[in-house]
């Protein structure tokens, strides 16, 4: 087949806008892949801090039978956090706690020195099992509650509140 001039400027035209077209939406494919590997990463995967505090907050369960109880907790873990816990809130609200990683998994005494308000204190075997729990501390004491047995963690909630929600030794925390 024999083009003629004019016939072969109007094939190329196309050509060239095809190619051009290709080209851009290559371009803006490129682009978007480059935004998406540089885009942010989702608030969902974003740490939780307390206002207060500025500890990482994460939620800590208490299964007692087939009921779970969830409390969003602050994570104390360096010996500052742990040492500082709760002293001088003056508020903590009815699913909120703290909750104290301890490795290796030791015999655990706290005491209310500086903290305003009462706390239940449940002392977690390594297993998750709840050991003990020392409930509705006295605020301002220096006597001490302590573990029946090595705690990998210690979890302080409002005072009262394990006995509201049935909250025994044996029951299982996870977090």
């Amino acid at each position: 087949m024999r083009m003629n001039r004019a016939m072969l400027k109007q094939t190329m035209g196309l050509t060239k806008a095809a190619l051009l077209a290709t080209g851009v939406a290559a371009g803006l494919s490129a682009c978007s892949a480059q935004q998406a590997e540089t885009a942010p990463a989702p608030e969902a995967e974003a740490k939780r801090v307390h206002s207060e505090s500025g500890l990482e907050l994460t939620d800590v369960t208490v299964t007692v039978g087939d009921t779970k109880h969830v409390f969003v907790s602050e994570l104390a873990i360096t010996p500052q956090q742990q040492a500082m816990g709760l002293m001088f809130r003056r508020e903590l609200g009815p699913n909120e706690g703290m909750i104290f990683p301890r490795e290796p998994a030791t015999i655990a005494s706290f005491w209310m020195k500086n903290t305003v308000i009462p706390l239940d204190i449940i002392f977690i075997a390594p297993d998750g099992r709840i050991i003990n729990i020392a409930r509705e501390t006295v605020p301002y004491s220096l006597e001490s509650s302590v573990s029946e047995a090595p705690a990998a963690a210690v979890f302080e909630i409002p005072g009262g509140r394990a006995a509201e929600l049935g909250i025994e030794p044996g029951a299982v925390v996870t977090w």
